[in-house]
């Protein structure tokens, strides 16, 4: 395991290099998902004949759309004094519950910091991985705390991943799809924020904040 305090220059450079990284790479899905997007929309416009294919297509831009736009704000550079608006926001988890097993209720008001929504985002990540057939997730902020309020029929946080992370280290191992699980602690330590989780049969709450 790598500590998330003791980060030095060489883990902060490599984290900095991996959010440019991704940046770049969603950057350069959104626009020909946009145009593919568009092309069908004119389609459907123009009255020719689309049937099932069609909507399929267009169902699966959208979907597609979405989650780019989730990993661009969760894995890509968020810079200094950067906010983002809450119905950017609550825009992106609408889209993104439409494609995917869970729905989200940003019960949160006003532009906040993009650094700590890019942690949230992130949180909600490693949500998805314990709660796999899908959650209710809130999110809430207070007193400057964030507080991530899943609900699920489900819930199984590995212990490999979440003992590290809740100490803000880097699980050793990671696939590709745990990467949220290596990008966080960092992301935690930079803000001065703490995590802390809290898992019943049927609920699990995950708390961000200042340490």
């Amino acid at each position: 395991m790598k500590p998330g305090n003791g980060a030095g220059h060489e883990s902060r450079a490599a984290a900095e290099l991996a959010a440019l990284v991704g940046s770049r790479i969603c950057h350069d899905l959104i626009n020909p998902l946009g145009a593919i997007g568009n092309g069908v929309e004119l389609m459907e416009l123009s009255g020719a004949p689309g049937g099932p294919e069609l909507s399929l297509v267009a169902d699966s831009v959208a979907a597609a759309n979405a989650r780019v736009r989730f990993f661009r704000l969760a894995f890509g550079r968020a810079a200094p004094g950067a906010e983002i608006a809450r119905a950017e926001v609550a825009d992106l988890l609408a889209a993104a519950a439409r494609g995917g097993r869970s729905s989200y209720f940003w019960a949160v008001e006003g532009a906040l910091p993009r650094a700590e929504i890019r942690a949230v985002l992130l949180a909600l990540l490693c949500i998805e991985t314990a709660t796999p057939r899908g959650a209710e997730v809130q999110i809430r902020r207070e007193g400057g705390r964030w507080r991530l309020v899943a609900e699920a029929a489900t819930i199984d946080p590995a212990p490999a991943l979440w003992t590290p992370l809740l100490a803000r280290q880097v699980p050793d191992g990671l696939t590709p799809a745990q990467v949220q699980f290596g990008i966080l602690p960092p992301t935690l330590h930079d803000l001065g924020f703490g995590i802390e989780m809290d898992v019943g049969r049927s609920r699990m709450i995950v708390t961000l904040g200042p340490d």
